[in-house]
This record gives C-alpha cells, sequence and structure tokens, in this order.
C-alpha cells in the first residue's frame, strides 16, 4: 500500500495483496477465470473480419460496425454442427457468446454457442436511413456533380490488387486511348479494412495534382461484400472530394450508396473505362467527317461566289469597260467647248467694263482738270485757296499744274465783287 501511495498512479484503487505477499500468476488467472465466468451469456453484434477453420473448429475475429473494436471469438465443432448456413469474413453476424478466460494462455476469447446472419432487412433499413440522410443534406444533388474531363492527364484508380476490375478498366481504356495514363493505388474492397484503405488511396490521389478524375473499380459481389461503400465515412470523403469521381462497384441490385455520391456511376469496369476517356477512332473519324463538311461548306462557298464574279464579269461595263468613257468623251468635249466660250465672254465682259471705268475715273480725277488748264492753289497751311478773300497780299502759295508746282506770292487780293 505504502509503494502505490508513494507512486501515486492508484490513490482511489482498492489493492489486493501487498509486495511481501502477492498473488501468483496462476491465481490471477483463476480469480479472471471466476469472474468472467459470471457474465453468463450474451448476444453481439458485429462484422466478421476472420473466420479460420482448424481441426473442425473455427477460431475468428468479431469488429464492430461503427468503431475499430474487436473481440475474438471461437466455434467449437460441436457447435458448429448444429449451425445452419454458410459464414465467411465480411459476413454481418449476430453471436450468442459466452466469455473465456484461458489461464494457461492468458487469453481472453468469446465460446460461441449460436451464430446466424444479420438480417438482410436490418441492413436495408439501415442504409435507407442513412441514404435519406445525406439525401437531406444535398450530397445526391445534380448541382454538386462535377463534369468529367474530356481527356484526363492521369486517371487515378482505386481497385483490389491484381483484381479483374482493375486489368478490366486499364485494358478498355488503352483500348480505347492508347495515351491515357493511370495512377494504381491499390485497397481493400472486401472485409473490415475496405474503408481505411480506400480512404487512405482516396487521400494519396487527392493530393496528387495530375490526377484528374478518380475511378473506385470493385467489379461486383455479394451485398454484404459491398457494405464497405455504403459506409458514411467513405461517402463523406467521396463528396468533399475535389476531384470528379466515378463510382464502378458493378452492383445492379441493391447497388451501394457509393454510387449516389459519386459524380459518376459507371455499371461495371468496363463502362467506366468507357467514361473517363474517348474512344480515340471514334473521334478520328469525328473529325474526318467534320473536315468533310467544313470541305464540302468551303467548297459549295467559292462556288457561288465564283458564279457571282462570272455573272458580274458578263455585264457590259465590265466586259467592255472603256464604253463607259467612250459615252462620256462627246459630253467632255462639248463641255469643254462650252466653258471655253463662257470663260472667253467673261474675260471680254470684264474688259469692257474695266475700260468703262478707266475713263469714268479718268473724267472724274483732278489730273483731267489740271490737263485742261486749271491749276490747284494752295496755301502755306496746305489748305487750297477757293476764295480770295481768304488770302492778302505777301502770302506764299503753291501752285499744282498738270505738270509740277510753282511757288507764289500773292501780290494783291480782289474778292468777288
Amino acid at each position: 500500500m505504502r509503494g502505490a501511495a508513494e507512486d501515486g498512479s492508484c490513490m482511489a484503487e482498492r489493492i489486493t495483496g501487498t509486495p511481501d505477499e502477492p498473488w501468483s500468476v496462476e491465481r490471477l488467472g483463476g480469480e479472471l477465470k471466476s469472474y468472467i465466468g459470471r457474465l453468463g451469456y450474451l448476444w453481439v453484434e458485429g462484422e466478421i473480419t476472420q473466420w479460420s477453420a482448424s481441426r473442425g473448429n473455427v477460431f475468428g475475429k468479431l469488429k464492430d460496425v461503427s468503431s475499430d473494436s474487436t473481440v475474438s471469438f471461437n466455434v467449437w465443432s460441436s457447435t458448429l454442427s448444429r449451425i445452419e448456413g454458410e459464414f465467411r469474413q465480411g459476413d454481418r453476424a449476430v453471436l450468442l457468446v459466452k466469455p473465456d478466460y484461458w489461464p494457461r494462455a492468458g487469453t481472453l476469447s468469446m465460446v460461441t454457442a449460436q451464430i446466424r446472419h444479420v438480417g438482410l432487412g436490418d441492413l436495408l433499413a439501415r442504409l435507407e436511413a442513412l441514404r435519406r440522410s445525406l439525401a437531406a443534406e444535398g450530397l445526391f444533388d445534380a448541382a454538386r456533380k462535377r463534369p468529367l474531363p474530356f481527356l484526363p492527364g492521369t486517371v487515378g484508380l482505386i481497385t483490389g490488387r491484381d483484381s479483374d476490375a482493375e486489368k478490366d478498366v486499364l485494358r478498355n481504356a488503352q483500348l480505347r486511348w492508347p495515351g491515357v495514363r493511370f495512377r494504381v493505388e491499390h485497397a481493400a474492397v472486401q472485409g473490415d479494412q475496405t474503408v481505411p484503405t480506400v480512404l487512405a488511396a482516396l487521400e494519396r490521389l487527392e493530393a496528387d495534382p495530375e490526377v484528374e478524375v478518380i475511378v473506385i473499380a470493385r467489379g461486383g459481389g455479394d451485398f454484404q461484400n459491398l457494405l464497405g461503400f455504403s459506409d458514411e465515412r467513405l461517402l463523406r470523403a467521396v463528396a468533399a472530394a475535389t476531384t470528379p469521381i466515378v463510382s464502378a462497384i458493378g452492383h445492379e441490385a441493391d447497388r451501394p450508396l457509393l454510387d449516389d455520391v459519386a459524380d459518376l456511376r459507371a455499371s461495371t469496369p468496363t463502362d467506366a473505362a468507357k467514361r473517363i476517356v474517348p474512344d480515340v477512332a471514334e473521334e478520328l473519324s469525328r473529325i474526318a467527317q467534320a473536315r468533310a463538311q467544313l470541305r464540302a461548306r468551303v467548297t459549295q462557298h467559292v462556288a457561288r461566289e465564283a458564279e457571282r464574279l462570272e455573272a458580274l464579269r458578263t455585264r457590259p461595263a465590265l466586259a467592255r469597260p472603256e464604253s463607259m468613257i467612250d459615252a462620256r468623251a462627246d459630253d467632255l468635249a462639248r463641255l469643254t467647248a462650252r466653258a471655253d466660250e463662257l470663260a472667253g465672254r467673261v474675260v471680254e465682259l470684264g474688259g469692257q467694263r474695266l475700260d468703262h471705268l478707266r475713263q469714268t475715273l479718268r473724267a472724274l480725277s483732278p489730273q483731267s482738270t489740271l490737263d485742261r488748264g486749271y491749276a490747284v492753289v494752295q496755301t502755306a497751311a496746305g489748305s487750297v485757296a477757293r476764295d480770295a478773300a481768304s488770302v492778302a497780299a505777301g502770302d506764299q502759295l503753291l501752285v499744282t499744274l498738270a505738270s509740277g508746282t510753282l511757288d507764289a506770292e500773292v501780290r494783291a487780293a480782289h474778292p468777288e465783287r
């Protein structure tokens, strides 16, 4: 007690025995066997992940359907002979077991008294409830499904190792498009390892930027063996993926929920190969058809334009274009002569008018008056002397004649009488 108290690890636990008087291993085993034996029989449900027959007996493991908890069980030959039906790894079952501790081996096992399959009705009811829940969240909506690329650079494939599904996808895809590239991730497609291994493979492919579409393929099988592809963890991971995912489980009746969550459902792995890559022969045929149609349309267009050009060339204006010039040559000569005539008349009339204006100007010019013998008399101030009274004797005058000027002095002024 003192050692445990000093360690502090068992303060609240009841401790039996002392360091000086410990239990033997045999006594511990006996006590455990006695205590566990008092639990009696109980029914337990799970998935059989191991079913190994040895000398008429069966040793197996039962896994919880919603967690990783596992427990070992055994079925003695006497009990096995009374069990109806066949069981194998991956089956969902209900067992009537009695816990039993083996002191010699130090192991705990469940001795099975009865075993029966879980009713398909129960499984279908659970799947239907999950289907309704996921549908209400919109995981099945067509609007959220992503289109597949026309020609993916790299195709991710999740399938069983050396499986027919893998061979079908690779062979048929390469027959359709020989240059297609695959990145194959192997995973368990049956049993308790289906969900974790497929999730791990999906995560690896999602992290590869070269993978443009992912195919999850199995190739059909028993309904219970496909339950892993209806697991909620896998369905939510597929719904959250950024890469388009194709479900090719290949089970028509009671198909897994993965078919509804995936972006595309293929009926078989072979059908998936046809969906993810185009057929090179079909594409070449379509290209040839497009080229033929294009060639026919171009030929038709060129022929139509040639006809239009020929029609234009047969018109008189284009067949003999100089006729247009000949038709206008006479008009041009007549207009040229008319223009010359009008221009001459305008010049003649302008000359006549100019002579008239010249004569008028000359008649009104002071020079003409001077030429007739008159003179212009200006005072020293520069004003014109018009009245004899405006000058006086002795004033200096400037007399302008028809030719030249005279300086004069007034000797006497004689105003008008």
